[in-house]
Formats: C-alpha cells, structure tokens, sequence
C-alpha cells in the first residue's frame, strides 16, 4: 500500500510519514541482498501497472492542465516504459561486481567495484510530467534496490492521485510509498535522514532540498533548470530550425524543463524564422481548428498564478521595446496563452532573466558569435544548449566555449533522449545525473574492494622501525612504483 497524506501537515499525517520511514530503514537492509531476479519483477510490475492506468493517466492529465492525449503518450508513459526496458536489459550487467586494475605495487589483490544500494531513497516530482518525472527515478531506485518514498506535486491533483492508486497496488509500503500534500508534507519528508535525495524542479527550491539534506549528509540528485539558449547562425537552415525548436518549446505548452528558453539569431536570419515560426503555427494549429485555443493539440497553463506570471512577463518585454512578432493571444479565464514568439526583446528584460516556462519565444538578435557567447556565459549554466549551424567550426566553438547539462547540434532536446547518455544540469542547472545506467548510479555506492589473494603484503613492507634500509626502500617505490 502507500500513504496518503492530507493536503496540508497534521500530527497524524507526520506520525504516517514517521512510522513509514521506520519501516523502510529496516526493508533497505534486506533489500541489500535482492536479486536480479527480484528486481526485474518489481520493475515489470511497474511497466504492466503504468500501461493498464494508461486511460486514467490521460483522463488526469486533460482534468489538470488539459494536456492533449498525444503528449501524455510521448511524455508521459513512453518514458517510462522505455526506461523500465533498458533498465531490464542491463540490469544483470550494472549490478555485476566488475574487476578493476591494480598496480604492480599490489600484485596479488584483486580490486574489485562492488555496487551496492544507497538504501533509503526520497523522490520529489514536479507538475510538469509528473508521472514521468515520479517513475523514471523510481525505475532507478527499484534497479539499484533501494526504498522509495515519493512526493508528487499538489498542482496536478488527478495525476497524483491516478500515481498514488499504481503504487498501492502493485508496492508494499515497506519499499515504496507515495505521500500527497503540500508543501508542508515535502517539508516534514526532508527532515529525514535518507540516503538519497533526487528532486525534480527549480533551482531555488533545489537549493532548499539541498540545505535540507546536508544536515543529514545526504547525497542528491537535483535535476533543475534554467534558460536553456538557442543559437541560430547566419548559416543555418531557419525553417528546419523553426520546425525543431517550435517541436520542443510548445510541447506542453512550454512547460518543460530544457525547452528553448530563448534564440540568439544572427540579424540577418531574424526575418526568415519569424516567417517560418508564422507558417508552422498555421500547419499544426490553425488549419485544424478555428484558433488555437479551440485546438484539441494544444495544452494550458498548470494554474492561473502561472499564467498570470508569463502574462507579466509578456508585458515587461512590450514595456521595454518588444512586439509579438507571431501569436500573442491569452485568456486568463482558460489559463491559455497561445505559441507567441518576440522580437527587439530588450537583454535586460525579465524575460531574458527569469525561466519563462511557459510558451513564448523571445528573439534577440547579434553579428558576431563572441557577442552571443559572452551573453550565454554570463548567466548561470543551462540545463541545456541549443546550437544550429552548418559550419563546424561554429558548433565546435560552442560546445568548448560554454558550459550547459548536455547541448544538442542542429536539433533540440535530443542529447536527452538517448539512454546511453547522462542527462542533468550542471552548477544552477542540476547536481548529478540520470538516464539509464547514470540513473542507477545515482541510487548506488561504488563500494571499492580490495580481497589480498596472493603475494607480498604491502603494509607489511613499511612497518616499523623506520630505520634507514626502510627509508631507502620507500623512495625506492617512489621512484618505481608510485
């Protein structure tokens, strides 16, 4: 079973917490000795449970945000399922002691990585793909074997609830448990001592995750945020750059967390991608409804504190010189803001300051490259950057004169869907990685062991008394060895 909390903190709810923790700090004891075998059918059980809720996971998503079934498909259950089967066909191999060298000072011992689970683990989730961003690190923790307690966003009530119903089926609360609440309950969950933290969302609260689990020397993984920039060069193709990055900023109405934040054009491209950020609105939108507020392929705001947030910022850009170039169209009521892209956004805008998460494009326009840098290098280091180009020398002095979590060439988002590839962010961005086998990792100590299996002792070169012969044989192994 897990646990559902009450919205908001009460004695009860926090004794619940308590009394689950209990029973997962001695479950991860046991859980040290899982087999593959075991694992492998708690993480088929996940995939099975995942795809039979698949209609109430739709049906939640629409309830909360209106997220088209689509994405909910691509974004929401296709990440799970896909992690659940790479996990399941490498596991064997990832929990596998694997032999490493030694030096021939340590001939005779064979060293020895031994992965073994952290133990006891607290997963936060955000709104923005909940199911996604609560199972992935799950399917991590499962694979690692590890305990469980998850926290789900109260901003995406239905989904919460549809998740809280997949793991009181198919979980004892001894290894999984799901609390729901406020933010409150996320406060009472942080002041445990876990073994690991993996938090999904901003920076400001990663930081509070953070303060929160140094009291405990706890490890983390904080996969946050940020502006994830665009560049778009002279030499670019501005239609297929329009097409891919308007592919990654309004899925999900822009609520997502390595979106193209913002697109450094050259001037002399700026036009071309207006044009064609006009055209593809047209194709995926306008010539299959009336509006795109009337499309059915086109979510909404979370909440209305959100879209008030994105409208403001909107009227700061036009406040300081910007226009809507393509779109503009809001309804607060609906908590809709349509595909908007801005031109002559002014450097100092908020919106060139704060994560717009939400879908509208500000343009800012350079000529020379090192211009563009210096602005990208003088923000705090993306989750992500993007960069098109068709001259090599122009990508290659991206990616080695700045910094972000992962950078995709000619394209967006796409470093973060292979599996073989570490996604997170880096510094502001995101501490640790995920995806795959870095996902496990995350969940394991690489414990390092040494087993003396013939030869020389080498401490017992060295013991005292410390005389002269002793000295020379040590600068000997200096010389030689070290």
């Amino acid at each position: 079973m897990s646990a559902v909390i009450d919205f908001q903190l009460n004695d009860l709810a926090s004794n619940e917490i308590e009394r689950i923790f209990a029973l997962q700090q001695q479950r991860k004891i046991e859980l040290r000795e899982s087999t593959y075998e075991q694992r492998l059918a708690k993480l088929q059980k996940l995939k099975d449970a995942v795809q039979a809720h698949q209609p109430q996971i739709i049906e939640a998503a629409y309830a909360d945000f209106k997220k088209p079934e689509v994405e909910v498909l691509l974004g929401e259950v296709m990440p799970v399922v896909s992690a659940v089967n790479f996990a399941m066909k490498n596991l064997k191999k990832w929990m596998k002691p694997r032999k490493v060298k030694s030096p021939i000072n340590m001939m005779g011992i064979d060293s020895i990585l031994f992965p073994e689970p952290k133990g006891s683990s607290l997963i936060i989730a955000p709104w923005n793909y909940p199911v996604f961003l609560t199972f992935v690190p799950l399917v991590s923790a499962i694979a690692a074997g590890c305990t469980a307690m998850l926290k789900p966003s109260e901003m995406t009530p239905q989904i919460s609830q549809a998740l809280d119903e997949i793991v009181r089926e198919i979980f004892e609360e001894e290894e999984v448990a799901l609390f729901q609440g406020d933010a409150s309950v996320a406060q009472k969950l942080l002041e445990l001592p876990y073994d690991h933290i993996f938090y999904t969302g901003n920076p400001e609260i990663g930081k509070v995750v953070m303060t929160a689990a140094a009291k405990n020397l706890t490890s983390v993984t904080l996969e946050l945020g940020g502006k994830s920039p665009v560049i778009v060069d002279e030499s670019a193709d501005v239609v297929q750059a329009a097409q891919r990055v308007a592919a990654g900023k309004f899925l999900n109405c822009g609520q997502t967390c390595v979106a193209p934040d913002y697109i450094l054009v050259h001037e002399s491209q700026q036009q071309g991608l207006i044009n064609a950020f006009e055209e593809i609105v047209d194709q995926n939108w306008l010539q299959h409804a009336p509006s795109v507020e009337q499309s059915d392929s086109y979510g909404r705001i979370v909440n209305n504190r959100h879209y008030q947030r994105i409208s403001s910022l909107i009227d700061d850009a036009k406040a300081g010189g910007a226009s809507v170039a393509v779109g503009g169209k809001e309804n607060g009521d609906d908590n809709f803001i349509e595909p908007t892209v801005l031109k002559n956004v002014a450097r100092d805008a908020k919106i060139m300051d704060e994560e717009i998460f939400g879908p509208v494009l500000p343009l800012v326009t350079y000529t020379d490259l090192e211009d563009a840098l210096d602005y990208i290098n003088a923000k705090p280091k993306p989750l992500a950057l993007y960069v098109f180009s068709k001259i090599k020398r122009t990508t290659d002095k991206v990616l080695h004169a700045t910094s972000a979590g992962g950078t995709s060439v000619n394209n967006v988002m796409i470093h973060g869907m292979n599996p073989y590839l570490p996604f997170g962010g880096v510094n502001n961005s995101g501490v640790g990685k995920t995806n795959g086998y870095y996902g496990f990792l995350e969940f394991t100590n690489q414990k390092a062991v040494a087993v003396q299996k013939w030869g020389i002792n080498p401490l017992g070169l060295f013991k005292p008394p410390y005389t002269q012969k002793m000295k020379d044989r040590i600068n000997l192994v200096i010389r030689r060895f070290a």
